[in-house]
């Protein structure tokens, strides 16, 4: 139960999801850390070109598994190419950046990498199909990426000594994988869906060689809320506005076993800013739905935007990321 369930963060805490937008990683980390004192994630800035998105950053992680980067995008190759190397220069430039602007810093910290199967159907075989289609290649991915993240985590604690690190895999393809509906690289055809077990295994590998506090972001719908339970996630980051108001019980289960929920509770991009109260209305309406104590609201959510802000202007983000913290704030310190 959550009552027992011990959590990194504060309650009254919000976080952002990973990417923002320009090419400043230092003005980026200083963004996060005056935003979001209790819950900051090391940035992600897909604008600085190939390598920063979020699946060339991971791939830069990958122990003796090269790609490069092709036309049609990511691919296994037999050495590195010129693009990864150039995520590695950027990778080794944002932690110097940690270092310097939160070396000092105690308290929970975020993390974020693309979790194992939306990376196997982003990227390509040698031949040109999706890695989702070899199980072979799928399994040899899923060992270089934990063995990859297991360096990650290790060099962001280096780097940050009084962290608590939260790893953040990011998922948003893993309901397609599950579905079978992701396309065959010709588009013409689906390939075949990865049986639950098997999805539930490759990303229990990833989070246990990580060894970091692990939590689960899908964006997406049909989150598969039982399965990443079981593969050993400790929190589930996913789009309020996505969530089913006609079946309840597997956020319900997920909520009972103590699993803490990241909602995104505002859009990633250029909006008006809903009020105060009408951001949190949600949070709560979905909480009094369920029937859990409002005394646990504060505790076991963290506010977040629904997903990354790199299609953000500098301003909203600076505005979305105050709202979050506000709402968190509201939803611990006045429970309506």
């Amino acid at each position: 139960m959550a009552e027992n369930a011990r959590y990194p963060w504060s309650p009254g805490t919000a976080t952002g999801v990973g990417s923002h937008p320009g090419q400043d990683p230092a003005e980026a980390l200083r963004v996060v850390l005056g935003e979001l004192p209790g819950l900051p994630h090391l940035p992600e800035l897909p604008d600085r070109g190939p390598g920063a998105d979020m699946v060339g950053r991971t791939a830069g992680l990958l122990v003796d598994l090269p790609v490069e980067l092709q036309p049609s995008g990511w691919r296994l190759t037999g050495r590195p190419g010129r693009d990864v190397r150039r995520a590695h220069d950027r990778m080794a430039h944002d932690l110097d950046v940690l270092e310097e602007l939160a070396g000092t810093y105690e308290g929970p910290l975020k993390i974020q990498v693309c979790g194992p199967w939306t990376l196997a159907a982003a990227v390509e075989l040698p031949h040109g199909d999706r890695t989702l289609k070899d199980p072979g290649a799928v399994r040899d991915l899923v060992a270089s990426l934990a063995e990859g993240v297991a360096r990650h985590v290790a060099e962001v604690r280096r780097r940050v000594p009084g962290a608590e690190i939260l790893l953040q895999l990011d998922e948003p393809g893993l309901p397609a994988v599950l579905a079978g509906s992701v396309p065959t690289a010709s588009g013409f055809s689906r390939l075949p869906a990865v049986e639950g077990p098997v999805a539930e295994d490759g990303l229990r590998r990833v989070v246990e060689a990580a060894g970091a506090w692990p939590l689960v972001h899908c964006c997406a719908r049909d989150v598969p809320y039982a399965l990443l339970r079981g593969a050993g996630a400790k929190g589930i980051s996913i789009d309020l506005s996505l969530v089913p108001d006609r079946d309840d019980d597997p956020i319900g289960e997920t909520i009972d076993a103590g699993i803490a929920l990241f909602l995104g509770v505002l859009p990633g991009t250029d909006t008006a800013l809903p009020s105060l109260q009408a951001t949190a209305a949600p949070v709560r309406e979905l909480w009094r739905r369920l029937g859990f104590p409002e005394g646990r609201l504060g505790e076991q959510v963290v506010v977040t935007p629904a997903c990354g802000l790199a299609g953000a202007s500098p301003a909203y983000v600076r505005a979305a990321l105050k709202r979050c913290r506000e709402v968190a704030r509201t939803l611990h310190e006045a429970p309506e």
